[in-house]
C-alpha cells in the first residue's frame, strides 16, 4: 500500500513534465509565452528549493550535509549540461560537414544554454532526488499532498520550456515524449527504491539527497531558464519570477 501511494505521488509530481510537453507539442507556443513560462517556473523552482528542500534538509541533517549535497548537485548539473552540449555540438558539426549547410532553427534547438537538453538534464538531476523525497514522505503512511503539489507545479514549466526548443530543432514526438517519459519512469523507480531501502536512513543521508536536488535546481534555473527568459522579455522577467515564487509559497502554506 505504501509503495503504491509513493509511486502514485511520484507519477503525479514528476509526471507533470509530460503535461508541459503535451501543451508545447499541441500548440505553437510563442517565444514570448515560453519566456514567461520559464520566468514563472524559475520562481516556482527557487521557492521549492529554498522553502522545501533546503529547509527540510537542514532540519534533518544540519549544515554540512546541506553544503555538501547542494554543491554536489550544482556540479553534477553543470558537468552534465556541459557534456551533453559538447556531444550535441560534435553531432551538429558532423552533420554540417556532410550536408554542407546548417539549419538555423536546429542550431537554436536543444544545444543552446537555454535549450531543451539543458532543461532535461536539470529535470533528471532534480527529478530523482525529488522522487526520493516523495517516497520518504509517503513512507510515513499518508499521501504527501503539499510536496507533490509543489513538485508538480514546478515541473509543468520545465516540461513546456524544454519541449519548445526540441520541437523547433526538428525532434520528433517519439524522442520528446520518450525523453520526458523516461525521466518520469526513472523517478517512479527511485521512489519505490526509497520506500523499500531508505526508510530508516540517517538524517544526514536524507539531507544530502534533498540538497543535491536543490543544488541542481538552482544551477539549472541560473544557466538555462532565467537567461532565456531575460533575453526574450527582460523587463517582465523579475515580476513573473516573483509571481511564481509567491504562488508556490502560498500553495505550500495552504496545503
Amino acid at each position: 500500500m505504501i509503495v503504491g501511494t509513493a509511486a502514485l505521488g511520484s507519477l503525479m509530481g514528476v509526471g507533470t513534465l509530460l503535461a508541459g510537453a503535451v501543451i508545447a507539442w499541441r500548440w505553437n507556443v510563442s517565444q514570448r509565452a515560453t519566456a514567461a513560462v520559464m520566468a514563472f517556473g524559475a520562481g516556482v523552482l527557487i521557492a521549492t528549493l529554498a522553502l522545501e528542500l533546503v529547509t527540510e534538509a537542514h532540519e534533518s541533517g544540519g549544515v554540512w550535509p546541506v553544503v555538501a549535497g547542494f554543491a554536489g548537485g550544482a556540479l553534477l548539473y553543470v558537468g552534465g549540461d556541459a557534456l551533453v552540449t559538447r556531444l550535441a555540438t560534435r553531432h551538429r558539426d558532423a552533420s554540417h560537414a556532410v550536408s554542407g549547410s546548417r539549419n538555423a532553427t536546429a542550431q537554436r534547438g536543444g544545444d543552446s544554454p537555454g535549450g531543451g537538453t539543458a532543461i532535461a538534464v536539470g529535470a533528471l538531476l532534480d527529478g530523482i532526488p525529488e522522487a526520493i523525497v516523495i517516497g520518504l514522505a509517503a513512507a510515513s503512511g499518508s499521501f504527501p499532498v503539499a510536496i507533490v503539489a509543489a513538485i508538480g507545479l514546478s515541473n509543468v514549466p520545465e516540461g513546456l520550456a524544454g519541449t519548445v526548443p526540441l520541437k523547433r530543432s526538428g525532434r520528433g514526438a517519439g524522442f520528446v515524449f520518450g525523453l520526458w517519459g523516461g525521466i518520469t519512469a526513472l523517478a517512479v523507480v527511485a521512489t519505490v527504491i526509497a520506500v523499500l531501502f531508505l526508510e530508516g536512513a540517517s538524517g544526514a543521508t536524507i539531507a544530502v539527497i534533498q540538497s543535491v536536488a536543490a543544488g541542481a535546481l538552482l544551477a539549472m534555473v541560473c544557466n538555462a531558464m532565467i537567461p532565456e527568459a531575460f533575453d526574450e522579455d527582460h523587463w517582465a522577467t523579475g515580476l513573473i519570477a516573483t509571481a511564481g515564487f509567491l504562488v508556490a509559497f502560498a500553495l505550500g502554506e495552504l496545503l
